[in-house]
């Protein structure tokens, strides 16, 4: 005797539940943006961090187009123009973070040097022209009036204070320019702290410019390039044969203090870190340049510092969105630190009383935990001396023997942006020839895109709206809920009578399931028929419309919208990840669950379909999809719904196909050209089954499902 429907006893059950309408999925609201609620939670053991924070750290790897990193090429530094004072030496240097794209920046060096001595890295903030300029001098005696800075010579500049005083205490210090300031001209300061408008000259499937859809589907930003002149900056700091290696540290406030924050929680190379003014669970930073899409979401500032234990880590108040740090975010931070063993290695100094700074209150603290642990042996606490201010002209890397790039150059930056995609591009589509490169750089990539695994899927319970019996089959119209996530999902079901065991899940916007007239189309029928469940969710991006909806900020930057939320093609993955997680989990009356799920998808569905099954692994059975040879290389608007920061650098859908070997996938609309050799050619072409062109898709998957599963 042929089994009872499993969904026939789900009828039973849900139809006591109440009835309700949709309007509570949280993703229905205002996106987050840049002043919400960041909020860390201390793990509850060390080994539970550990996990948590290769997630963490490779999201932040991806959001800055790390995953694989650029190609290093050899730095061959520029060192001239070098400056002897009292104890130490001032020297100008640029070296080459990329081709073409100069690093520029001042070396500080103690005179007298004896062995190997500590290295410490100094990003500025958003200060103008921060390493070249003078502060005014009537708001310098109001700071040294508040007490905020000590001397009118010296303070004249924080940047010149804090590095002048490190090289007295034997320290190696680079301090380079922020992109768009000082030296730093190739890409100007309106580009990158100011970025407003999209321009439609940069917007192109080739010679596109940064902001645009093109490279943010690469993962190309400011932030990115700034971490990676970060990352070599550090390789030329320990490549100078003094600097200890087991002593390198990094600080910065501000706008250097994101910094500090994001190479800290990447680069294991550094032994000690200070970031000033921007760790919070409040505003992560409002520029530009200190956001990128995929890097906040779930996450955030306080979270980043917490990568960097058990290393030894400092950080400040002040009367700026970090006042609250001191109750909100740090003590959690303290236990994730007592937790690994290092309860005495971070620290907080309280300075709410001054404004957003790095003062020389704060630098002393620097100094003074610096001291402390790389064990200078200087009196504590350590206290700055004045010194000779150096001029804007004497600190300037670019003079008539060292003449400057061409400033702001569209073409430079075309070509800067076309280099770094071929060079990424070719590393990507030679690891992903092998079934270990999909396993280990793609499949990460792509889970980290998506934002969701399917063991990550959460509990999803089940509410009934309408119920019809149709001859051979129940039609009903319900609500999946997520509960875990807070998401609603309208399903419609398609119950046979006479169950065979097997679910196919099918996404069509454009040809449903069920037609207007609530009877299953031809090709649903004909699974129906043949004992098959027809599963018929509504998926997220469906709902949006013509465009994502974007954060209220003016600027139209993606990275403010998509460096905090997931875009709606990502929810509509986690939708179907939902749907699949109720068919495999389900407890309905103690009768089984289905022997297979299989899913469809059709037109915009297609890929949605081939990312649940990149990171589903064995819960979906087998897949069907006509992809219309749809491509997100093809898109122009970030705002579109199928827009998702990252996909074109993960190879497009040819990387989703890829990844959905070894397990049965029917596919229509691609060529054979197209797929990854690493994928079905490395694990089994049989499990593959290319439609022919002329084929009407909805019969021929239809017929496809039908079959049995190799």
């Amino acid at each position: 005797m042929a089994r009872r429907p499993w969904f026939l006893a789900a009828v039973c059950v849900v139809a006591l539940a109440p009835v309700t309408t949709l309007g509570a999925d949280s993703r229905l609201g205002p996106p987050k943006d840049l002043d919400g609620f960041f909020p860390f939670a201390a793990p509850s053991s060390a080994d539970a961090w550990a996990k948590r924070a290769d997630e963490v750290r490779r999201r932040v790897l991806v959001s800055q187009g790390l995953w694989p990193a650029p190609t290093k090429q050899p730095l061959t530094p520029v060192i001239h123009g070098t400056i002897e004072r009292d104890g130490y030496t001032v020297s100008k240097v640029y070296f080459e973070s990329l081709p073409g794209f100069f690093v520029t920046g001042n070396l500080y060096r103690p005179t007298g040097v004896q062995g190997r001595v500590p290295g410490v890295l100094f990003a500025h903030g958003h200060w103008k022209d921060a390493r070249l300029a003078e502060q005014p001098t009537e708001p310098l005696r109001r700071e040294i009036a508040l007490g905020e800075e000590r001397f009118e010579q010296g303070g004249r500049s924080r940047f010149q204070s804090l590095c002048v005083q490190l090289a007295r205490m034997g320290c190696v210090v680079w301090q380079w320019d922020m992109l768009g300031d000082s030296d730093a001209v190739q890409l100007s300061r309106e580009l990158v702290h100011g970025f407003a408008k999209q321009r439609p000259e940069m917007n192109a499937a080739t010679g596109w410019g940064l902001y645009s859809p093109q490279a943010e589907a690469r993962l190309q930003s400011i932030m990115g390039l700034q971490t990676w002149n970060s990352i070599r900056s550090l390789d030329f700091l320990l490549s100078l044969p003094e600097v200890d290696p087991e002593r390198v540290a990094m600080t910065g406030s501000s706008g250097g203090g994101t910094q500090t924050m994001l190479l800290a929680a990447v680069d294991e190379r550094l032994r000690l870190s200070f970031p000033v003014v921007m760790v919070s669970t409040s505003m992560q930073g409002g520029c530009t340049c200190e956001n990128a899409s995929l890097l906040r979401i779930g996450t955030g500032n306080v979270e980043f510092a917490g990568l960097f234990a058990p290393r030894p880590q400092g950080m400040n108040t002040a009367n700026d969105w970090t006042k609250e740090l001191a109750t909100k975010g740090f003590p959690d931070l303290q236990r994730l630190y007592e937790i690994l063993g290092a309860k005495d290695n971070v620290l907080l100094v309280r300075g709410e009383h001054f404004p957003h700074n790095y003062n020389a209150v704060t630098r002393s603290a620097f100094y003074t935990f610096l001291n402390k642990h790389f064990r200078l042996g200087f009196p504590t606490p350590v206290i700055e001396r004045d010194y000779e201010f150096l001029s804007r002209e004497q600190l300037s890397v670019w003079d008539a023997a060292h003449p400057a790039p061409p400033a702001a150059d569209p073409v430079f930056e075309r070509r800067l942006l076309a280099d770094l995609h071929a060079d990424i591009d070719g590393q990507v589509r030679t690891q992903a020839a092998s079934p270990e490169g999909l396993r280990t750089l793609l499949r990460p990539a792509v889970e980290t895109l998506i934002g969701r695994r399917y063991d990550d899927a959460g509990e999803v319970t089940w509410d009934l709206v309408d119920k019809h019996r149709d001859g051979t089959h129940v039609r009903m119209t319900g609500t999946l809920r997520n509960t875990t996530h807070g998401e609603e999902i309208p399903v419609t079901w398609l119950y046979p009578e006479k169950w065979a065991g097997r679910v196919v899940v099918w996404l069509d916007r454009t040809a449903p399931a069920v037609a207007a007239d609530g009877r299953p189309t031809a090709a649903m029928q004909r699974l129906v028929d043949e004992g098959i469940t027809v599963v018929a969710p509504e998926i997220f991006h469906w709902k949006v419309g013509s465009a994502q909806p974007v954060v209220s900020n003016p600027r139209e930057f993606a990275g403010y919208t998509y460096g905090y939320n997931h875009p709606a093609f990502c929810r509509s993955v986690h939708d179907l990840l939902s749907v699949v997680r109720f068919l495999r989990t389900a407890e309905v009356g103690g009768h089984p669950h289905p022997k297979q799920v299989t899913v469809a998808g059709f037109g915009d569905s297609a890929a949605v379909v081939l990312a649940a099954r990149a990171v589903a692994g064995p819960a979906i059975d087998r897949a069907a999809v006509a992809t219309d040879g749809f491509r997100f290389s093809g898109l122009t608007d970030y705002r579109d719904p199928l827009f998702v920061p990252g996909m074109v650098r993960y190879l497009d859908v040819p990387g989703l196909i890829a990844l959905s070997a070894p397990h049965p996938l029917w596919l229509a609309g691609e060529a054979a050209a197209d797929l990854v050799a690493g994928g079905y050619p490395a694990t089994g072409r049989d499990r593959l089954t290319l439609a022919a062109g002329t084929e009407d898709p909805w019969t021929a998957a239809a017929a496809w499902l039908l079959t049995e599963p190799r």
